[in-house]
């Protein structure tokens, strides 16, 4: 384990290599007396101890403070000494927050701090920044103690005074560069624009005088919708300033002008240089005056600003940093692509240096020094650099290219009046094109569609552009940041093609759904597997509609973001009241309260993984009510349109106000998990938890993480949960013990069996079977293979399938179907085509119905599968590693029902020959289905619904 400060590399800066210590040293979770080591004494460096303090230091005092007495006391020993060594005017200027947890260190007795609530109830408060109040002309942070400590001590100071800022949007318009956005101080309301003004200041090199853009308050809602804290009013934050070029023309010339005389000091040629200006804004809110640099930009047009070009040679380029801050730059194109020729296995770039005659020189493609021949001609010089196609087409990435003449400065090649260059080569590409700033990238890479129309046609998105590639069929790849998929089947003529994209109404195993919420990234699968992503051309990006269009309640824009990388974005369209933390703040602390103390209506409210499934023994329950002719109003919670429920029920929204008034008023609420943290069950509500099947693995109380002190926050969330339950399912007396020591359950626990699995033995079961097989595509006839593992706590990122799908393929033939259902905790898998993915199949039954064979782990869905009597493998690859990490109810070699195995290869083979397999575990079989499956003999939802609703 490091402890100490490392050797300081040669030049390097001592304060800085030991805050970056600190800061590994925090990220990894280290003890805290390791991390006081590496930070030293204090009272060294200044800059340092207010780095520290503010920083990972500042956070790591916040968790040892929430984590118990003895946390507290290791806390309270270690800084002590440190911060009484520190210099005062660096305590005084730390963030109010830290500034008054300091001071209780230093000066409350430890008994206070280590078994008393002071420690904490700052903690707490601080973690609220809307908490500000004003005395007089100055602002002061609203926390704990105010009566007892002095008031300099909660005075809000500059590091506290950072304004939230973001960016609209940035265009030129007429000639000036006008920018749009928000800026606010996080608590500080800003209802009108009385006591309001802004300025925008771009600030150049020291001695350059800045430049003051005309700057106007602007009604901008959306900055109280996204703001983090509620009760606050940011409506009149937003901001309009324009930028005329002439201001930074002069300040440019002036500067260019010293820089050549220094240079000609030196005896060397005047160069043309860029100057750069970053952007912050200063403003004054009801008395404070914060500034900040201007950081953020929405995704699309904004991150993308164009330049202007002002003369020959000289452009104002807006342009963003690594860190989001926005900048300006009036930078001249030392260096221009003129021409660009691919034959055979040569790539020449030609590149102009207007105004310059240079001789000798070199080039150089990312960090590779390339040879380049200089040859002087009229106005400047041209540079010839040659490169191999064929060590071009081994590189990953693409490399930006720069011309070094002899006794300047590197300069970067810009793409300027030279068009972009697509050279196919065999199945993969040359490409040298411009990125977001003009600069000239080249690349080689697989060839790449790349769209040059987005154009909605009424509710469907339609792309065309250009594919080059091998003629065949290529399908269109919709991928989801959680890994969810939808396949769109690309028209392809000659090398253009074009894709219809509905997003609104996607088919899902013949169901329609919308895109949920989120960013949609596009790819497509090549015939050698290789994932191949779409670009957009550029020429195409200024004409790019990126507006929202809203159809059935989303909202759904075709954006370019990164530059040009093609991504859909959708939101849900919410009313104002409902939007950002201030609307749910208020139906939470609010409405929800206002309903709760209304009558009860005689309707129940059916609730699936919060929303997103119409499955499980919540359906069963609900279609044998209305089976029975139930006629009492039922309510779907629907989460992102995730599904449609039945005719005849009330879709409800999740997370709208319908949604918090259903929940208040409702008589009978049925759901197979947790509901919203918000819901408190009244006397008269009925709640029926049916849970989402037996676990194998250990939940509720029994995980490790759980029995920590002080407690979780999940471990309270669990427990007010548990107390509004009045009936829990449970599949056999066995579970019925395991559940209400997990849970620490006192209520009622209904050993009815599980209704979901009432299809698996029903009379009609072969008929449902059939449109679930016509469903999916399978062919009849057909063994059924069904891949279900569990998720892994920790490995949940691994969207790998364990079982060799290839080899199973080729082992058990054609007249197999392989179906892989993954786990929605764990990362969507890509399986290839020889299998079905399955993964994202609304009802887990309808698979458990059609499947001959299954193949799990440690899943719930082994005491399901038990009802129908067909076998089971267990692929258990990491038995030991997942007994000891996450741990298990059953010793699983024991009482399997089949084979125990720890190979894919062994696998295979048990399902090359599974008719002997189950023949062997026929007892062990027998004895599993009566211990923990007695109950699924398809009344299971005749029982719960005789219970509750009779």
């Amino acid at each position: 384990m490091a402890t100490g400060v490392p050797a300081q590399s040669p030049g390097g800066d001592p304060a800085a290599d030991r805050l970056k210590v600190v800061q590994d040293l925090c990220d990894r979770g280290e003890p805290l007396d390791a991390i006081m080591r590496a930070a030293g004494p204090g009272g060294q460096d200044a800059a340092f101890d207010a780095e520290v303090l503010s920083g990972p230091l500042g956070a790591r005092m916040d968790v040892a403070v929430k984590r118990g007495p003895a946390r507290r006391r290791e806390l309270v020993a270690l800084l002590r000494p440190y911060l009484a060594n520190v210099d005062q005017r660096v305590k005084r200027d730390l963030p109010v927050a830290r500034r008054l947890i300091c001071h209780l260190i230093e000066h409350r007795p430890d008994a206070e701090l280590i078994d008393g609530e002071t420690l904490t109830k700052a903690v707490a408060a601080a973690a609220e920044p809307s908490k500000r109040i004003r005395k007089g002309l100055s602002w002061y942070a609203d926390l704990p103690f105010q009566d007892e400590l002095p008031s300099e001590l909660y005075r809000l100071r500059r590091s506290d005074l950072v304004p939230v800022t973001h960016i609209d949007d940035i265009q030129w318009v007429d000639g000036k560069l006008r920018i749009t956005g928000f800026a606010y101080l996080a608590g500080l309301s800003v209802r009108s624009r009385r006591a309001n003004w802004a300025t925008v200041v771009l600030r150049g090199p020291r001695w350059l005088p800045p430049v003051r853009l005309r700057t106007r308050r602007t009604f901008e809602p959306e900055a109280t919708h996204g703001a983090r804290e509620p009760g606050c009013n940011y409506d009149w934050s937003g901001f309009s300033a324009e930028l005329s070029p002439w201001a930074l023309r002069w300040r440019g010339a002036v500067r260019g002008a010293v820089h050549a005389a220094r240079r000609r000091m030196r005896h060397r040629p005047a160069v043309a240089d860029a100057t750069t200006w970053r952007a912050e804004i200063v403003f004054w809110s009801r008395g404070a005056r914060a500034t900040g640099l201007l950081r953020g930009s929405s995704v699309g047009r904004p991150e993308r600003p164009a330049g202007l070009r002002l003369r020959p040679g000289w452009w104002v380029r807006p342009v963003w940093t690594s860190d989001r801050a926005l900048q300006v730059v009036l930078q001249p194109n030392r260096a221009e692509l003129t021409g660009v020729t691919v034959e055979g296995d040569r790539l020449e770039l030609r590149i102009f240096l207007p105004g310059r005659s240079v001789t000798k020189g070199h080039a150089r493609l990312g960090g590779h020094r390339v040879a380049a021949d200089f040859t002087p001609q009229q106005g400047g010089t041209e540079v010839v650099v040659v490169q191999a196609v064929s060590a071009l087409l081994h590189e990953k990435d693409g490399r930006r290219l720069w011309v070094e003449p002899k006794g300047d400065p590197a300069a970067s090649v810009m793409l300027g009046e030279s068009g972009e260059t697509r050279a196919t080569v065999g199945d993969r590409e040359i490409t040298v094109l411009g990125d977001r700033r003009d600069r000239v990238i080249v690349s080689a890479h697989r060839i790449r569609p790349v769209i040059s129309s987005a154009v909605w046609e009424g509710s469907a998105l339609v792309l065309r552009g250009r594919y080059p590639d091998a003629p065949g069929q290529r399908v269109l790849t919709l991928r989801h940041r959680s890994g969810l998929c939808y396949g769109i089947p690309m028209e392809r003529d000659g090398e253009e093609f074009t894709v219809r994209v509905t997003p609104a109404a996607l088919d899902r195993f013949g169901e329609s759904v919308p895109l949920s919420s989120g960013t949609w990234n596009m790819s497509i699968r090549h015939p050698s597997g290789e994932i191949v992503p779409l670009r957009m051309d550029h020429a195409a990006l200024p004409g790019l509609d990126e507006e929202p269009r809203e159809l059935g309640g989303h909202a759904f824009r075709m954006v370019s973001t990164r530059f040009d990388v093609p991504v859909i974005t959708v939101e849900e369209v919410l009313p104002a009241d409902e939007k950002g933390v201030a609307g749910t703040h208020v139906l939470r602390r609010v409405f929800y309260p206002a309903q709760r103390a209304e009558p009860l209506n005689d309707a129940t409210v059916y609730v699936v993984n919060d929303g997103r499934l119409y499955s499980d023994s919540v359906r069963a329950v609900y279609e044998e009510r209305v089976r029975r002719g139930d006629d009492r109003e039922h309510i779907w919670i629907v989460k992102d349109g995730a599904f449609t429920p039945p005719p005849g029920t009330t879709a409800v929204r999740a997370g709208s106000r319908e949604h918090h008034a259903a929940l208040a008023r409702s008589r009978h609420i049925v759901t197979n998990s947790f509901l919203p943290v918000w819901f408190r069950a009244r006397e008269d509500q009925v709640v029926l938890q049916t849970w989402n099947g037996t676990p194998a693995k250990h939940i509720g109380n029994d995980q490790p993480h759980m029995n920590r002190d002080p407690r979780p926050p999940i471990w309270h969330r669990q427990a007010a949960e548990v107390r509004g339950w009045d009936v829990l399912l449970s599949q056999s007396p066995w579970a019925t013990t395991l559940l209400r020591k997990a849970f620490g359950y006192q209520g009622e626990i209904l050993e009815s069996g599980l209704p979901r699995n009432d299809v698996l033995t029903s009379p009609d079961r072969e008929r449902l079977a059939a449109e679930v097989r016509a469903r999916l595509g399978l062919a009849e006839g057909k063994r059924v293979v069904l891949y279900a593992p569990t998720y892994r706590d920790y490995d949940r990122k691994n969207a790998m399938v364990k079982l060799d799908l290839a080899k199973a393929r080729v082992e058990l033939g054609a007249d197999h179907e392989l179906l892989v259902r993954a786990h929605p905790m764990q990362a969507m898998p890509a399986v290839p085509d020889i299998a079905h993915d399955v993964t994202t199949y609304p009802d887990m039954a309808d698979l458990l119905l059609v499947a001959d064979v299954l193949v799990t782990d440690y899943s719930s869905v082994m005491f399901d599968f038990a009802a129908t009597g067909r076998p089971m493998v267990f692929y258990a690859y990491d038995l030991p590693k997942y007994s000891a990490k996450r741990g298990l109810y059953v010793d699983l070699p024991e009482i399997a029902p089949g084979p125990v195995l720890s190979t894919s290869a062994e696998v295979i083979e048990a399902l090359r020959s599974i008719d002997q397999v189950a023949a062997a575990h026929c007892d062990r079989y027998d004895a599993f289905r009566a211990t923990y499956a007695p109950k699924d003999d398809g009344k299971a939802t005749a029982r719960v619904v005789d219970h509750l609703f009779s």
